[in-house]
């Protein structure tokens, strides 16, 4: 299977977090949460919105963006809204990286102008009062649309009606 990695660089509200925990356990993504974190991984909310998928998570947890980069090593491709490239123009090789910043402000700026090649943005309209996007809707998004170029290893594409009755 090919294997899709998430880093969420310093998130600080658990909720969302919870919800991309759920997002990776479902399409088998791996999670990696670089510190430090807003939130104690026991903390409710978490576990809350996580549900009872916390046992299907790959999942490794990091104090740094320093200790994440000794560690880890591949295609990296940063989601920003600073970024000039489309998230769905870029071709995602196995076992890529997928960065997302924190909800307050992103990915730090020097590392997004350090790899502005492999800097993506999710379109949206340009409205100061919208910003961007939920982080853990962003996450989605992106992982949704390697998994499609990757034609959904793995993933059941099939649902079954229930016969129901009237």
């Amino acid at each position: 299977m090919a294997t899709l990695n998430i880093v969420m660089v310093e998130p600080e509200i658990p909720q969302n977090t919870g919800n991309v925990a759920r997002t990776c356990a479902a399409t088998g993504a791996r999670l990696h949460l670089v510190g430090p974190l807003g939130f104690k991984i026991d903390d409710k909310k978490l576990k809350r919105t996580g549900l009872d998928y916390w046992h299907l998570l790959d999942i490794s947890y990091y104090d740094s963006l320093a200790e994440f980069f000794e560690q880890n090593s591949g295609n990296f491709y940063y989601f920003s809204t600073k970024a000039k490239n489309i998230h769905s123009d870029i071709k995602y090789p196995d076992n890529c990286y997928l960065f997302f910043g924190k909800e307050t402000a992103g990915l730090p700026e020097k590392l997004l102008f350090e790899n502005s090649d492999n800097c993506v943005r999710i379109p949206m309209l340009n409205n100061e009062d919208a910003r961007s996007l939920n982080l853990s809707n962003s996450v989605a998004i992106g992982v949704y649309e390697v998994l499609r170029q990757w034609n959904y290893p793995e993933l059941l594409c099939e649902g079954q009606l229930r016969n129901y009755k009237w």
